[in-house]
């Protein structure tokens, strides 16, 4: 099945620049949804969308900040791009430390806007990219026998199959078969390409590495 197109979400309440960001996207060939306010961009958002949002910093009701707040609490890995006014600067810095991509002060640059479009559409992309190699780590991981993650925990620890054997109380065949089922169920080619699988895995998790 096709992956599908990345969208522009524009959350603005002004309309008129509403319509301006959604034509500047649409310039570029990007698909674009806009909402006046930010609850009704929430009930309809799925966080499996990919693309990139072009967010006011204030709203009445909820506002940029909020909003961003959910959706870092929902997991939502879509770029934020923020627009603030002059006075606003200092919260449009915060949103960047909690995770936003940028944020653009108001009157900004139509070839700013879109410059920041088509590098949050690429960051979006190679994160989508990144997290679904890592979920196909974690189901190759969930699919070893309790045994065979005892064996590829060993095997990150650098321990050579006879040293392995002792800490099981196995012989050092049985580690070798062991090791060739991990092998073959990780999709390594290598036991240097497996421990880098395993340890970016965790690291991406923030998981201590055995």
């Amino acid at each position: 099945m096709n992956a599908p197109l990345p969208v522009v979400f524009i959350v603005e309440d002004d309309a008129a620049l509403r319509s301006l960001v959604k034509a500047l996207a649409q310039s570029i060939g990007v698909l674009c949804r806009d909402f006046p306010s930010a609850g009704r961009f929430l009930e309809q958002y799925d966080p499996r969308q990919p693309g990139c949002l072009v967010l006011d910093l204030f709203m009445p009701g909820m506002s940029g900040l909020e909003l961003q707040d959910e959706l870092n609490r929902r997991g939502a890995v879509i770029p934020v791009i923020f627009i603030t006014g002059h006075g606003d600067v200092a919260s449009a810095v915060a949103a960047v430390r909690r995770g936003a991509f940028n944020y653009l002060q108001k009157p900004f640059r139509n070839s700013e806007l879109i410059a920041n479009i088509r590098e949050a559409l690429e960051l979006d992309q190679r994160n989508r990219r990144m997290l679904a190699q890592q979920d196909a780590i974690r189901d190759r991981i969930a699919s070893l026998t309790p045994r065979e993650r005892e064996v590829l925990e060993l095997i990150v620890r650098g321990l050579a199959s006879k040293v392995m054997a002792q800490e099981m109380g196995v012989s050092t065949r049985t580690v070798e078969l062991h090791r060739s089922r991990v092998m073959g169920k990780m999709g390594a080619n290598s036991i240097a390409q497996l421990v880098r699988m395993f340890m970016d895995f965790k690291l991406t998790r923030n998981d201590p590495v055995t």
